[in-house]
């Protein structure tokens, strides 16, 4: 019985690594240089936040993650956080989403001290709105982060269950590249 376990633990743990390298090859429906789609969503205090809410005044670092508190997608998080500074100095808010409930996210921000948003996609729509895949043989929600820009153009989609630095390496790089930094009104 213990050998059987090992071997399907190891079998399961072959999948996963095979098919990280799949998804990562994989795009997410909607692409660079698409219109992002609104929607809205619950955030970790209940409230309804939509897209729309950040047109012509930042840039939206859109996360999806697959689940609060565990593993990568704590370490994400933590890395969102540790570089919030240098995202908000950039113009951009980080906004997370995953299928959790507002009641996990809210626990989660407090444990964690994450200074951004979390929404609750308990449904999965924007998800599949977002054509983000699920990874590792379909078992688990994906991970691809969105940098869309103040007109609500896709600067960026990021794909990699495993590698939490690069999204948030990725998404600095390119609201580095495109500029755009908070208008001063005088």
């Amino acid at each position: 019985m213990k050998q059987i376990t090992a071997l399907l633990l190891i079998a399961l743990a072959a999948l996963v690594f095979l098919n990280q390298q799949v998804v990562a090859k994989e795009a997410a429906r909607i692409a660079v240089g698409d219109q992002a789609p609104d929607f809205s969503l619950p955030d970790q205090n209940g409230s309804m936040l939509s897209l729309k809410d950040f047109a012509g005044k930042k840039c939206v670092v859109l996360y999806f993650y697959p689940k609060d508190n565990v593993g990568v997608c704590k370490k994400e998080a933590c890395l969102f956080r540790d570089q919030y500074r240098a995202f908000t100095d950039e113009g951009a808010e980080v906004i997370g989403v995953s299928n959790d409930t507002v009641q996990s996210h809210k626990k989660f921000v407090t444990q964690r001290k994450l200074p951004f948003i979390l929404l609750s996609d308990q449904h999965g729509k924007v998800r599949k709105l977002y054509g983000v895949p699920r990874s590792a043989g379909g078992l688990l929600p994906g991970r691809v982060t969105f940098v869309i820009d103040r007109h609500g153009t896709v600067r960026l989609t990021f794909n990699s269950l495993l590698n939490a630095d690069e999204h948030v390496d990725e998404a600095l790089k390119v609201l580095k590249e495109i500029g755009q930094t908070p208008s001063v009104s005088g």
